[in-house]
């Protein structure tokens, strides 16, 4: 889907985002059947081969248990995949394993694994290999799990080489969605650097802060992949980011700024989805002035998310009003998006309550590789200058943001998008109780603890859901945060490929991107 752009200078002149064009200033459009103007196939369409532009470097550690950042479990979706593995419609079905049966009382999942299914060291995938998997992420021995949902397994075992008994400690609507979890060889303890798993590419290299090599595994028990080698190029800076795409040294990059869009010409088909994400300003809630609720709300009513949307992002992305993005179709309150509507009076009037009659200042600090961010961040300051919030903008390396802001808890606010990896409206919403070690905002509010533990405890499907949203209701009402918007993912596919699907997680599947024929 294409729309038309519009507002780029203003947008422009407002953010002060400068992004030139090629250094050569050439004009020479790419052909869409992946030839080079004398009739020749390019030399990646020959290798069968494409380069993909990121923005941040994945975690230090490539070990998909302790995947901290999304842009890790985005490029590691074609490496790794668990006992059951999402579609791009938003379903589950069996990966390593065939098939599941679920007992009776609904507290064993006994699961049937696939037959030759082969890790990327050539070892064949046992039953050995699926309890040390599960039972290494809800170990419990370094404090939380790291699957926090893998609290209720009480046991883990092989009836035989390709049988797998998981017994939970009370009945779980979800507990399958966790399955996802990736499947790695027990004998192996090299995934932090050289990472092996099931996948339909196989990890070849690494280079800290310049590139991840995949290239095609050929014993994958499923559909191949079709390109042979992809090479993940990161580059941090936008303007730079822009550059390698109308020189021809990236092939795809996702997550683009419509403005970084609208300078690629002819040469890129643009295809539109949805991040999956909730991008909002996350407020430190144990810091002042944002301890104080009045002062969250304050901010809600100053906001104006659809002028965001329309100035920064060209009216590409989709309001939210809470913790909970709209592919969560039964999850999502759609009455929330408009809780706060913009109201500068009534933000002033909390404000003056909550003793900041002249408003008061504050820093919001953003990773620097994250150009949407950044943008929303630029338009927000001057936004809140309405209220006579004065605010200002921190720039921080993605390491920097993950270690200070995201683990240390060291900030007052950040823009940031929240994903769901398992595709669970729990994994939203659970990170926001009061014990959670995710809870970077510090949110303490004991009756959204209750719904929880509540909905944990509910079997019924139609109770779990009524008790998520008034969670959801419960975020919203106190302001933990004041949220924006689900963003648009523009994606840039260079013409001549084809085969890019979405998901309703945060990932980029590689296996159906494939050169035209």
């Amino acid at each position: 889907m294409k729309k038309k752009f519009l507002a780029l200078l203003l947008l422009v002149s407002l953010l002060g985002t400068v992004l030139t064009g090629c250094g050569d200033g050439s004009t020479e459009k790419a052909p869409e059947d992946g030839k080079e103007p004398n009739g020749s196939t390019s030399v990646s369409a020959q290798a069968n081969e494409v380069t993909v532009g990121i923005a941040q470097d994945l975690d230090e550690s490539l070990d998909p248990h302790k995947a901290v950042a999304a842009g890790t479990k985005e490029v590691m979706f074609n490496v790794f995949e668990g006992l059951m593995k999402p579609t791009s419609t938003g379903d589950l079905i069996p990966a390593v394993a065939e098939k599941y049966e679920v007992s009776d009382d609904r507290m064993t999942y006994t699961f049937t694994l696939r037959e030759g299914v082969k890790f990327h060291n050539g070892k064949t995938v046992t039953a050995e290999d699926v309890v040390y998997s599960i039972e290494r992420c809800a170990d419990t021995s370094e404090g939380v799990p790291l699957v926090e949902a893998f609290s209720v397994i009480q046991t883990v075992e092989a009836a035989d080489d390709h049988t797998v008994a998981i017994t939970i400690s009370e009945p779980s609507n979800e507990f399958i969605s966790y399955m996802t979890t990736a499947i790695l060889p027990a004998d192996y303890d090299q995934q932090d650097t050289a990472p092996v798993g099931t996948g339909p590419f196989k990890f070849v290299s690494r280079a800290a802060q310049d590139s991840i090599v995949l290239e095609k595994f050929d014993q994958y028990w499923g559909t191949p992949a079709y390109l042979d080698k992809v090479t993940y190029k990161i580059i941090e800076n936008a303007d730079s980011l822009v550059m390698s795409l109308q020189s021809g040294a990236i092939d795809i990059c996702s997550h683009l700024t419509s403005t970084q869009v609208a300078q690629l010409g002819d040469d890129f088909n643009v295809e539109e989805g949805t991040m999956n994400l909730v991008q909002a300003m996350y407020l430190n809630n144990a810091v002042k002035p944002f301890d104080d609720v009045r002062v969250r709300q304050a901010l809600s009513y100053a906001i104006d998310k659809q002028g965001i949307i329309d100035l920064a992002f060209d009216g590409y992305g989709s309001p939210i009003g809470s913790s909970m993005y709209p592919a969560f179709g039964k999850y999502f309150v759609e009455d929330l998006t408009n809780y706060y509507t913009h109201d500068v009076e009534k933000a002033k009037s909390l404000l003056a309550e909550a003793g900041y009659p002249d408003g008061f200042e504050m820093t919001i600090t953003v990773p620097s590789n994250y150009q949407p961010h950044i943008d929303t961040a630029q338009v927000l300051v001057e936004q809140l200058k309405a209220v006579g919030v004065t605010a200002r903008i921190e720039l921080v390396e993605w390491g920097t943001w993950l270690s200070d802001v995201y683990s240390g808890r060291q900030f007052q606010s950040t823009v940031v998008g929240v994903d769901a990896s398992n595709m669970t409206a729990r994994a939203l919403l659970e990170r926001f109780t009061s014990t959670a070690g995710n809870n970077f905002i510090n949110y303490n509010n004991a009756e959204y603890d209750a719904l929880f533990a509540k909905a944990q405890a509910s079997y019924d499907d139609a109770e779990q859901t009524a008790l998520y949203k008034q969670m959801e209701e419960n975020l919203t009402a106190n302001a933990a945060n004041v949220y924006i918007q689900d963003l648009a993912d523009l994606v840039a596919v260079r013409k001549g490929l084809e085969g890019i699907s979405f998901y309703p997680i945060y990932v980029l599947d590689l296996s159906t991107v494939r050169y035209a024929q």
